[in-house]
Formats: C-alpha cells, structure tokens, sequence
C-alpha cells in the first residue's frame, strides 16, 4: 500500500513539474507593463539592431544574416512636432500625443532608407479611440501625406535621406498598447517616385511607382509591429 501510494505521489510530482515547465515556456503578454515600456525598455530594444530575417510560426527566431532592415542610427529627439509631420502630426497632437520615438534602418540592398517610428498616445478604446483617429487622418490623406519625418543618419547611407517615396501608418495590436506605428521610405540615391519620364509616367506609371512604395513601407511596419507586440512577452528576439 506504501509503495502505491509513494508511486502516486511520484506521477503526481512529475506532472506538477511538466505542468510548471510547460508554463515556463508560455510568452505571457505583461499587459500592464505594455502601456509603459516604451520609456521603461532600452531604446535599442524598442528599434533592434535588424529587422526581419525571421521564419516560422510567429515569425519564429531571428537568422540575422538574413535580416530584411539594418538599423543605423536612432533618433535623440522625441518631440511629436520632430517625428511627424501634416495631418497625421495635427491628428496625433490633437488626441494628446506624449512622444514619438524613431530609428533610421536601411535595407540589406543597401537601396532602399526609411524611418520608424513609434508614437505615445493616452490610452483608450481601440474603436474611436486615440490610435484609430491618428490612423484615420493618415488614412484619409495617404497620397500626399508624409507621416513620419525622416531622420538622416550622419556617416551612415541615411546620411542624405530626405525624399519620402511611400509611408505607412497603423496601430499597434490591442488596447493595452496605446501605439501608433508608422514608417517612411525612400530611396538612398535620392530618387523621387512619381516623376517617371514620358510613357513611363503615364496611364497610371507614376500611381504605381508610389504604391510600390508604399507596399514596402507597409511590409517594413508588419516587422516592427510584431515586434512590439513581442516586447510585452519579454521575449523579442
């Protein structure tokens, strides 16, 4: 009876311990945490040092070596007046902007510069909240609006970026992130979309070279989207 009854208590201790170790292994969103680790994480947690160069479920672990986006530089201004600009600065002033924080990444190409930003808003519901009026009004004038203002990168390939070709903006997942992200791209030789020559400017060229844009800027904010999402887990890589 002794020996049955220790041979339960092992069973039972055993799947105690996987029940614990299986726990262990849960990314567990720290929802609390979310709302303030855009000042609490290291900067160069917020912008990792690559971008992309991931494969599996979730987006799985970072192979580096073939990182999409390469980080070169991190802006020291967090002003909003700084980090946007239009509608979507007057929007995201207007719906009590606290910071915006961005980084500088150039492509593994060596072709393509744009800079990422995360905007600090007041927390609120997602539906007619904060981050969906921001969204809107970038939303609302997507063809001609900015977004985020460009920080070149002295030294870097970013050293002269300043021609936005394309732009993205939308909110960060869930309520608990009280986010705006958004990008904006261009290219390092300075070309300026939209400007095709004869021909190639017409029926409709010079709409498809910006919409190329912005469908890279829309991928490049993906990346970084997920990755925010993944700071709350405590595990970003």
């Amino acid at each position: 009876m002794l020996a049955a009854v220790g041979a339960l208590l092992l069973i039972g201790g055993g799947a105690l311990t996987a029940h614990a170790y299986s726990n262990s292994r849960q990314e567990l969103r720290n929802y609390e945490y979310g709302n303030v680790m855009w000042r609490d994480e290291p900067v160069d947690k917020v912008f990792p040092a690559t971008l992309g160069g991931r494969g599996g479920y979730n987006g799985g672990l970072y192979d580096r070596k073939q990182a999409l986006w390469n980080r070169v530089g991190i802006s020291p201004e967090t002003d909003c007046d700084k980090g946007l600009t239009r509608d979507t600065l007057k929007a995201a002033k207007d719906n009590g902007c606290k910071a915006v924080l961005r980084a500088t990444y150039v492509d593994s190409t060596g072709n393509m510069v744009a800079t990422v930003a995360l905007v600090v808003l007041p927390e609120g519901p997602g539906e007619g909240g904060p981050k969906e009026k921001v969204v809107t009004a970038y939303e609302d004038k997507r063809d001609t609006e900015g977004a985020v203002a460009p920080y070149a990168v002295p030294g870097t390939l970013a050293a002269k970026w300043k021609d936005r070709n394309g732009a993205y903006v939308t909110a960060a997942y869930g309520e608990n992130l009280p986010y705006v992200l958004g990008a904006s791209i261009g290219s390092v030789d300075g070309y300026v979309a939209g400007v095709l020559p004869g021909e190639w400017g017409d029926y409709g060229g010079n709409d498809t070279d910006h919409e190329s844009w912005h469908a890279n800027a829309e991928d490049l904010v993906g990346l970084f989207r997920a990755h925010v999402d993944r700071l709350q887990t405590g595990d970003p890589r």
